[in-house]
This record gives structure tokens, sequence and C-alpha cells, in this order.
């Protein structure tokens, strides 16, 4: 495997991650809220933000799957592990790695409304707005990306490229 090509860098992303995190903190003030992380890819991202968050939170996780082992998302989003806590009366801000048809987020925001979470709102690394096939609103965006796959900083193709620092783009898909 050739190793894909650097596309959002480790220090951009340090700083986005910042300016999130304060954005955030201002928007919770005085608030606990739950962050839940979406898995598998989420998992660095969630890392760096909490630790950037520097405020009363709890931790969660949830896993859904639409795309199997290919670059496509085969439109059927399957629940793969469920929350460990409840959320019923709490604020949730549910943590992507990457928003691409939405379909994933719309089954994860469904999955909370019926929870009864006082409050939902996304925090996304990256957006991929052209991909799009449902509706849905992020209220903290790192970085829009084009329609290319991407892995590294968590984000993966058949499970390889998670360990990357960056954000980068396959080889092939340059």
């Amino acid at each position: 495997m050739s190793r894909p090509r650097i596309f959002i860098d480790r220090e951009e992303i340090a700083r986005k991650v910042a300016v999130l995190a304060a954005r955030i903190r201002a928007d919770y003030e005085g608030k606990n809220p739950v962050l839940i992380g979406a898995l598998k890819g989420s998992f660095v991202f969630m890392s760096d933000l909490v630790r950037a968050l520097d405020m009363p939170l709890a931790v969660d996780f949830i896993s859904v799957s639409s795309y199997g082992n290919g670059r496509e998302s085969c439109g059927e989003v399957q629940l793969i592990q469920d929350l460990k806590g409840p959320v019923q009366g709490r604020d949730v801000l549910v943590v992507e790695d990457i928003i691409d048809t939405g379909l994933t987020l719309a089954c994860i925001l469904e999955n909370l409304k019926k929870k009864g979470a006082a409050s939902v709102k996304v925090c996304a690394l990256l957006d991929k707005p052209s991909r799009r096939r449902v509706p849905v609103h992020i209220d903290y965006i790192g970085f829009t990306v084009p329609d290319r796959f991407i892995v590294g900083y968590g984000l993966d193709f058949n499970e390889g490229y998670r360990y990357l620092p960056d954000v980068c783009l396959l080889e092939d898909d340059c």
C-alpha cells in the first residue's frame, strides 16, 4: 500500500481543534454535556477535542455503519453499538469525523431524539456537502472538503490508515 498524500496537516488540525473547543466551551458554559463519539472514525478527533475542551463533560460512543468495506455508502445504516449510558434530559454533542451523505448522522440524531436528549448539537471535523443525500445541520465544522476519499486522523479505508496523524487523500484518488 502506498502512503496517501497529506491534505490537511496535523498542525492545521490542532489549530482547528482549538478553535472548535473554544466555541463549544463558550456555548456549553455552566453545563455538563455528554459528548458522543461516532465510532470508529471519530476517536482521534474526539480525544483531541475532549482534552482541548478542559471542562466537565461525559463521554459515550455509538457505532453505526453505512459503508461496509467499500468507498461508497450503501445507503443503509446499521446500529452496531448503542450508547452505554442514558442521555435523557442531557445536553448532547455528537462528535463526527466526517459528514458525507448525512445518512449516518441522521440515524444517530433520530436515536438521540428517541432517547430524550434535552438538546443535541453536532461537531464534525470534516464536512463533505457535495455528497449529501439527506439534510443535516452541523453546528461546528472544522473543514469543508471536496468529494475525495479521505483517510488518516482516525478515518480509514478497510480499517487501514487510521494511524496517520494527518488527514490524507488516497493516492489513487488524487
